[in-house]
């Protein structure tokens, strides 16, 4: 018995200890774990949710000091009670989710070691059976050193935690178990080897034979019987290959932009999974970093699982440079423990993970698309002016009240905006946009991407483009696509906007109109020879395919003369 005691002593305590620090090292994530607990699917304690970081430090300390203590032989009585009734409640916590499928990761082992419901609960009994027998064979437990050194050993135990609860928290944790640590890759964390095994469904297949009901179980291929198949149902036995990422994504607007920002080099990303506990403090050094990031030729983009309207409310307070994309908030949260944080990604690898306690340690040498000319105050104000354009407009492509009214509210606005004469607002708006357009054209030429960077140089394009002022500022335009500061295919799409008003053909086919319920594209010069100017300028699309995404899959594109659209 006493080698059993000894055994067991060496067992639980080292498993507590370790388990204890590993949790210790990313006490936020552990907290995430609670929060899953606390669900009201789960245990239905939502009160507790705002105190589940402190909840989890508690917890972590406490484990990691029983798992000294045991060792030690200190306050043996106490020891013994705090790990049994310890473990009897994760035990019953872990039996809860397994038996239940309620929380698919208990969270024991942190990101470390990842285990399924029923892997804790049996690890958490043979704890429980190991813990008895310390807890019956106590008198084999003798204390090690005097009672000074156990208590001085105890305080150190202690002050170390809080030393490790603070720094973890002010920085990030101390050792990354997660898919998203630096050096790995996102795409290569996304990918599914060739080989991977796939899921494994059980078909229950229920016929009619001879009047009677029977259910033949196969693994998909269909019985061999005589009989009226009545119906089939399927049940997954054994789970596929899931890669270590599987739910990252950006998007905007209803377009996926993933592929194309983990294709990009020199991308600075700020992570803020919820505006609504956001840490505000972050985002004055992260202006500053991310300043110096645009100057220095990095992209700059926000991930965030708050809607669009709160992430552009954030940006306007605060000056920010730099758009957000939705991400999924458990991805993000898993991705970076600060809220708000920065990663640097180059081809998808993750090159630097910062909290933004940090922000100023971000390395951000020169590259080779630096623009250190970069007018930041004019950037903040044409991508403030860029929401401005479309704020109205996204309220006008709906088409029923109901639908409007429910955006209207997404987008913050009051009901008498919503629900009033949107174009007259829109115009009210668009003509301030234009008279501040108009003077940097005046001042300083086109904004273009050396002058405020990437996507911003199209903000001014879009403001000329829904004015009444193309023709006087189109020079202006062609100069800044020849000189590479706006793309060639908006030029091309503002020139045929000017001709289609003059009334005379386009050259590169991107104006349509419906008159009279008939769509149509409007004529162009020399319609053979279009495709080609198209892809000069950079489209990817032919005539053709071009107005089929504009009109429908069953539009077909005719060529007309100025005199038969005028007769439409």
């Amino acid at each position: 018995m006493k080698i059993l005691v000894g055994i067991s002593r060496i067992i639980v305590g080292v498993l507590f200890i370790i388990s204890g620090l590993i949790k210790l090292n990313d006490p936020v994530g552990f907290s995430f774990k609670l929060k899953d607990y606390f669900a009201p699917e789960v245990l239905d304690l939502g009160f507790l949710v705002p105190y589940a970081l402190l909840i989890a430090i508690f917890v972590v300390i406490i484990e990691v000091l029983l798992g000294v203590a045991l060792i030690l032989g200190y306050l043996k009585k106490f020891t013994l009670w705090a790990l049994l009734l310890m473990i009897v409640f994760f035990t019953f916590l872990t039996f809860y989710s397994a038996y239940f499928n309620k929380v698919t990761d208990c969270g024991c082992f942190g990101d470390a070691i990842k285990l399924t419901p029923w892997e804790s609960f049996s690890k958490d009994i043979v704890l429980l059976v190991l813990i008895l027998i310390l807890f019956f064979g106590r008198k084999y437990i003798q204390p090690f050193f005097s009672s000074a050194t156990r208590s001085i050993i105890i305080f150190v135990s202690f002050v170390g935690c809080l030393g490790i609860t603070y720094y973890v928290l002010q920085h990030l944790p101390i050792i990354d178990f997660r898919p998203y640590k630096i050096g790995a890759n996102i795409k290569d964390g996304m990918t599914v080897p060739e080989d991977a095994p796939g899921p494994i469904y059980e078909y229950m297949w229920k016929f009619n034979i001879n009047g009677e009901e029977k259910v033949i179980t196969t693994n998909g291929e269909y019985p061999q019987v005589e009989g009226e198949l009545i119906s089939t149902e399927t049940e997954m036995i054994q789970e596929g290959y899931t890669p270590p990422i599987h739910d990252f994504s950006m998007e905007r607007d209803g377009e996926d932009y993933t592929t194309q920002f983990l294709e990009e080099e020199n991308l600075v990303v700020i992570i803020a999974y919820s505006l609504g506990n956001t840490e505000k403090d972050g985002y004055i050094p992260i202006r500053e970093v991310t300043d110096k990031a645009l100057k220095n030729g990095y992209n700059v983009i926000g991930l965030s699982a708050s809607s669009q309207e709160m992430t552009e409310a954030l940006v306007e307070k605060y000056k920010l440079n730099f758009k957000f994309y939705f991400c999924d908030e458990t991805t993000l949260k898993t991705i970076v423990r600060s809220n708000p944080g920065i990663l640097e990604l180059d081809n998808g690898t993750i090159k630097q993970k910062l909290h933004w306690n940090d922000a100023q340690k971000l390395e951000l040498p020169t590259v080779e698309n630096a623009k250190p000319k970069l007018d930041l105050d004019m950037k903040r104000r044409l991508d403030s002016i860029a929401v401005l354009d479309q704020k109205y407009r996204k309220l006008m492509h709906e088409e029923s009240p109901e639908a409007r009214a429910e955006l209207g509210k997404k987008m913050g606005l009051s009901e008498a905006e919503y629900s009033g004469d949107l174009w007259k607002m829109q115009v009210v708006i668009d003509s301030a946009n234009m008279n501040y357009v108009e003077r940097i054209f005046q001042t300083k030429g086109y904004p273009g991407k050396s002058m405020v960077g990437e996507p911003t140089n199209t903000a001014a394009w879009y403001v000329l483009q829904h004015s009444t002022k193309i023709a006087q500022y189109l020079p202006i335009i062609k100069k800044a696509g020849e000189e590479g500061e706006i793309p060639m295919n908006l030029v091309a799409m503002m020139e045929d906007r000017y001709l289609m008003h003059e009334g005379k053909p386009q050259i590169y086919g991107t104006q349509g109109q419906m008159q009279h319920d008939e769509k149509f594209i409007w004529p162009i010069e020399n319609p053979e020879t279009v495709n080609e100017r198209r892809k000069k300028a950079g489209f990817t699309s032919t005539i053709e395919e071009y107005a089929k995404s504009l009109f429908g899959e069953d539009f077909e594109y005719k060529v007309l003369t100025v005199e038969q659209a005028n007769q439409i």
